[in-house]
């Protein structure tokens, strides 16, 4: 019997869309076509990749935001509180670190960037949550995205395996923090997807490659597959799943090789 996820009447907060690549795009786009109406925060520097996308999207809410900035942070969620009434869904599909730090050494990484890479990946989850639970007055569906450098050494993902294992942490803790209030807290740890922000990996098509040799699927993952896994997260199929971290990766994170 199939089954159908209708989201018409939903609202959804997506932060991380640079291109037609990113996650956060198919994720976007996946619950748009649910029936979920989508507003989107971006970085001025991918707005002219990023303008023409909305234009898929119906009558989605959009503007610039950097989650290190408190008054990009307060425009952004304003605009949102005046043009939504309540939101259901928060999308975290954001990270950064350096560089020279996605390559090397993991020792070598300076105080700076440490600091840079947690503020971004890391606490910015417990940071736009805040902002956005106020606006979850039925219960909802946060999903952020993380990957398996954050329990298992991946070489070269060095400080983002770090960042991301405080992702996945925060993860939990949120899921306590909102469970009496129906929020539910999950993570989507997707294999390797040729996006921009996967582009400052060293050795990522030696990655890819991996998988497809070692993953039971014996292939790579598609970001609409992802997108699918975020639909379920958001729908009620999924209301009893919280504080997860949910692989979609082929099956490559059982493999002991």
């Amino acid at each position: 019997m199939a089954v159908t996820i209708d989201l018409k009447g939903k609202k959804a907060i997506v932060f991380g869309i640079a291109n037609d690549k990113s996650i956060a795009w198919h994720i976007a786009k996946r619950l748009n076509d649910a029936g979920c109406r989508i507003a989107a925060a971006y970085q001025e520097r991918v707005e002219q990749l990023f303008l023409p996308l909305m234009k898929e999207l119906n009558n989605p809410v959009y503007a610039k935001c950097d989650v290190v900035s408190d008054d990009l942070l307060n425009s952004f969620f304003t605009l949102v509180k005046n043009e939504f009434e309540n939101v259901d869904f928060l999308i975290h599909s954001i990270a950064f670190a350096k560089r020279e730090h996605l390559q090397g050494k993991f020792m070598n990484v300076d105080r700076r960037g440490y600091q840079v890479a947690h503020e971004v990946s890391a606490y910015s989850l417990a940071e736009i949550s805040r902002r956005t639970v106020p606006m979850m007055k039925n219960g909802g569906s946060i999903i952020a995205m993380t990957y398996l450098g954050s329990e298992k050494v991946a070489p070269g993902y060095n400080i983002m395996g770090v960042a991301k294992a405080a992702l996945e942490s925060s993860v939990r803790y949120l899921a306590y923090d909102l469970g009496e209030h129906q929020i539910r807290v999950n993570a989507i740890s997707a294999g390797p997807i040729a996006t921009m922000a996967a582009s400052g990996i060293a050795n990522f098509s030696e990655m890819l490659l991996n998988y497809v040799a070692k993953a039971p699927l014996k292939r790579n993952i598609t970001a609409d597959e992802v997108a699918d896994c975020a639909l379920f997260l958001c729908s009620d199929l999924s209301k009893a799943i919280t504080g997860q971290v949910i692989f979609v990766d082929a099956g490559y994170n059982v493999m002991g090789i």
